[in-house]
């Protein structure tokens, strides 16, 4: 259980929402806001930074980042999640998120674009005052490689998105700053590659920065998420480098048990590459997430944990092979006693499976006087995700006898002492391609993947289809950019195609 008091190593992380608060109502628009203030050049010392940082850490929590928006977005689009709850409770985000019926003006996607920006504006601000210091000591230049980590971070979310989108790489001034037609998917790509190469070659090595802050941005998160967006280009070479830079790194592993990932006491474990980091004490501090309680159980009394939405439906259930100790530690049962906390959900809820990915633990739900995980750390990047990823492209570069490696490391930690989930042996490059697209559908399994997984090894028309979600289309691959954005550039911004 997390410790209760918060400690040095929270406070770096955490204090700077006290200062700096939430980032403001989910439904404002981000061409909205004005400048908070301004600071000239003069004003700024080596050092100055570090409050600012805190603001980035803070602005994780925002809801388009970490809470319903961003679930919606990545992951109950997928074709073994479903949008959940009951069939009353959003049945208009159940059109557009399961069904593909994208509306140009619904708060999720208008609140997940704002939030992306209003981030990347935070992270602005602590990139354009660091490169303004005459002459800036190793603090600072570690501060601006964190926000140009976060900077590509969110750019990288907003690419898969919407595809082009404003490139905006200055802090907002004006109002006016804001207003930019869109940019190519390339261009995009090609800050999102200068920022990570920036980052991981400033950012400590050390996870945790030696222990000393937990879910603090190393250069492992910056390799990791290079990989993650050589992935989506398919630039195997780079990819693979990429992934091994943080195998070799030697300061990730996969010795926690899969069915302890998630649990409250693993939080910032070796498998957490980047890891939102939340903390919550009733009636004291509130610096949780929502990532919990969006997912968390829709019942009533001691089970009503959460709104119940993004759950696991019959397709993720089958895709286990038997004996599979993963499907166990993925799925929440409705009507059945459910490890590791021995309850017993109640039967008659309004859908058969729930995310266990997000099960909180009764004991702090009972010390902290609430059911709805404010507490809850949301791992974003796995070392497992890594891993497959290095396996990928290993087969696709003809590496066969290293992509297996790879693929087993993964089964191996998954299988435990169990006499399940056979070593994968053929040599095979398109068997081997499936065999690792499949590792990773339930292994990342509710973690947000699937979606983007889908797309970018261009199958997402017929497993969609195939799962039933027959309204998608190729345009669908991209969100439409919210009409209300359009509406206030003037018509500097251009719908996306077919919207």
């Amino acid at each position: 259980m997390k410790n209760r008091n918060i400690s040095k190593i929270n406070r770096f992380l955490l204090i700077g929402a006290l200062a700096i608060g939430t980032l403001g109502s989910c439904k404002k628009d981000f061409l909205d806001r004005l400048p908070q203030g301004r600071m000239t050049e003069d004003d700024l010392t080596a050092g100055a930074l570090e409050s600012k940082v805190f603001g980035l850490y803070s602005g994780l929590r925002n809801e388009a980042i970490s809470g319903l928006p961003y679930i919606a977005v990545h992951n109950i689009r997928a074709d073994d999640a479903d949008k959940g709850s009951l069939p009353s409770d959003g049945a208009d985000a159940e059109a557009i998120f399961d069904n593909f019926q994208y509306s140009t003006d619904f708060w999720l996607i208008n609140s997940y674009w704002s939030g992306h920006y209003t981030f990347i504006n935070l992270a602005n601000i602590v990139i354009d005052d660091g490169e303004a210091i005459e002459a800036p000591d190793d603090a600072t230049m570690v501060n601006i490689a964190e926000a140009k980590f976060f900077r590509a971070f969110a750019y990288f979310n907003l690419v898969r998105a919407f595809g082009e989108v404003p490139l905006i790489t200055n802090k907002i001034v004006e109002t006016t700053d804001a207003v930019k037609p869109k940019s190519t998917i390339d261009e995009i790509y090609a800050l999102i590659d200068k920022d990570l190469e920036e980052a991981a070659a400033i950012l400590p090595a050390e996870k945790d920065w030696g222990g000393t802050y937990p879910g603090r941005i190393t250069k492992g998160a910056a390799n990791a998420l290079q990989a993650k967006t050589f992935a989506a280009r398919k630039r195997w070479s780079s990819m693979l480098a990429a992934a091994e830079s943080v195998i070799n790194s030697g300061q990730y592993d996969l010795s926690v048990p899969f069915n302890e990932i998630f649990r409250e006491n693993r939080e910032n474990s070796k498998e957490s590459v980047f890891e939102i980091q939340a903390f919550y004490e009733q009636g004291t501090t509130n610096l949780g997430l929502t990532y919990a309680s969006r997912q968390g159980v829709r019942g009533s009394g001691e089970w009503d944990l959460g709104w119940g939405w993004n759950v696991p439906n019959e397709i993720l259930a089958g895709a286990f092979e038997e004996g599979d100790p993963r499907k166990d530690a993925t799925l929440l049962y409705t009507g059945r006693i459910n490890a590791p906390y021995n309850e017993t959900l109640p039967s008659g809820l309004p859908r058969p499976y729930w995310n266990k990915k997000v099960y909180t633990d009764p004991a702090i739900r009972r010390s902290t006087g609430s059911r709805q995980g404010e507490w809850f750390n949301f791992r974003v990047i796995r070392y497992a995700d890594v891993v497959l990823l290095a396996a990928e492209a290993a087969n696709e570069l003809g590496q066969t006898e290293k992509a297996l490696n790879y693929l087993e490391l993964v089964r191996s930690r998954a299988r435990g002492t169990a006499d399940v989930l056979p070593r994968v042996t053929t040599t095979a490059q398109a068997a081997i391609r499936n065999a690792i697209r499949h590792e990773r559908q339930v292994e990342l399994g509710m973690e947000n993947e699937r979606f983007f997984d889908l797309v970018r090894w261009e199958i997402d028309v017929q497993t969609l289809h195939a799962a039933g979600k027959t309204g998608y289309q190729i345009r669908n691959r991209y969100l439409p950019i919210p009409q209300t954005e359009i509406d206030k550039s003037g018509g500097v911004l251009i719908q996306n195609p077919d919207y």
